[in-house]
């Protein structure tokens, strides 16, 4: 340090001897709470930036219409779906104020089997992706911090991953009874290995990050570190893999019914009105055309809104 260095830094006498100006500040509880950190909110921001499209809000209002409605109509409505008309002139009627959708060749009313159908659709479909996102979630979480089972797991995907997806669901329902129960076994007994295998490649990425082997370091618990480190950062994978397996659920059902392994015949679901309609679709195109387009309105609502959701659950979106 050389000398003028040397006179900067040293203090007068004076100011030093003076107590004075070093007396010690007093204690303030309410000032000591008081940080710098900022009022963010990861959800606030997310759906923030989520419900910021009017395009989003538009689709989710209409998807939790059509829920609402589904499971709502059955309850108020007096109109059975499974009514078999002996009037010849209540067959095949085009769709008018009095059928919304028309009705069928047995003269059943086509929109309130639309409705039926959604809500034994919706069913099955909340129950399927609650079985892969759940079962997913916990196999995928050992599965990435359990290396013994690594081996295991790879062995168990690949073979299940290598079936072609139809040619099981097919298998599967040829062996069992045409029910729910088979659907449901069908698709969930595949479904789950795949959600398996992405949330263990995303808890591998969060599992190795500085932070966490910090705290590894540190001795913090496991169970800290599940429910503090990673679950957090996990949370919107699972919202959105849910909402991309309900369309994906309905489609599946729709595809059996359509090659007639799937529900029974006499079960209302969206596939079997699609499979009603194919065999009068010459004379009568509405009968497949309508519960066909209901299907795909709910398809691409919950594929959008699965997007948009993983794209505003990304922190480098928010502002």
């Amino acid at each position: 340090m050389n000398r003028s260095e040397h006179k900067l830094c040293s203090f007068p006498k004076s100011l030093v001897r003076n107590q004075d100006l070093f007396a010690p500040a007093p204690f303030n509880a309410a000032e000591s709470e008081k940080t710098g950190a900022s009022n963010y909110s990861y959800w606030k921001s997310t759906l923030r930036t989520f419900f910021k499209s009017k395009a989003v809000v538009a689709l989710v209002v209409l998807v939790c219409g059509i829920i609402l409605m589904s499971f709502l109509y059955p309850v108020f409505s007096s109109v059975d779906p499974t009514k078999v008309s002996t009037d010849r002139q209540d067959w095949n009627l085009r769709p008018s104020l009095t059928h919304l959708f028309g009705t069928d060749g047995l003269g059943r009313d086509i929109f309130a089997r639309a409705w039926y159908g959604c809500r034994n659709s919706f069913l099955l479909a909340f129950c399927i992706a609650l079985s892969d996102v759940g079962i997913g979630m916990i196999m995928g979480a050992l599965w990435g911090y359990n290396k013994k089972l690594d081996p295991i797991m790879i062995e168990i995907y690949n073979i299940m991953t290598n079936v072609p997806s139809t040619v099981y669901l097919v298998l599967l329902a040829y062996i069992m009874n045409t029910s729910y129960l088979t659907l449901f076994i069908s698709m969930a007994s595949r479904g789950w290995i795949v959600e398996a295998r992405f949330f263990r490649n995303r808890i591998l990425s969060i599992r190795d990050s500085e932070y966490n082997i910090a705290s590894q370091c540190l001795g913090t618990p496991m169970r800290r570190i599940a429910t503090r480190n990673i679950i957090p950062h996990i949370i919107n994978l699972i919202i959105m893999e849910a909402a991309l397996c309900i369309p994906y659920s309905i489609g599946s059902e729709v595809f059996l019914g359509f090659v007639g392994v799937g529900m029974p015949v006499d079960a209302i679901t969206l596939g079997n009105m699609v499979n009603h309609g194919r065999g009068s679709f010459t004379l009568h195109p509405y009968q497949m055309l309508l519960p066909a387009a209901v299907l795909c309105i709910i398809t691409v609502a919950f594929y959008v809104i699965g997007n948009k959701f993983a794209d505003a659950s990304d922190p480098r979106n928010h502002v």
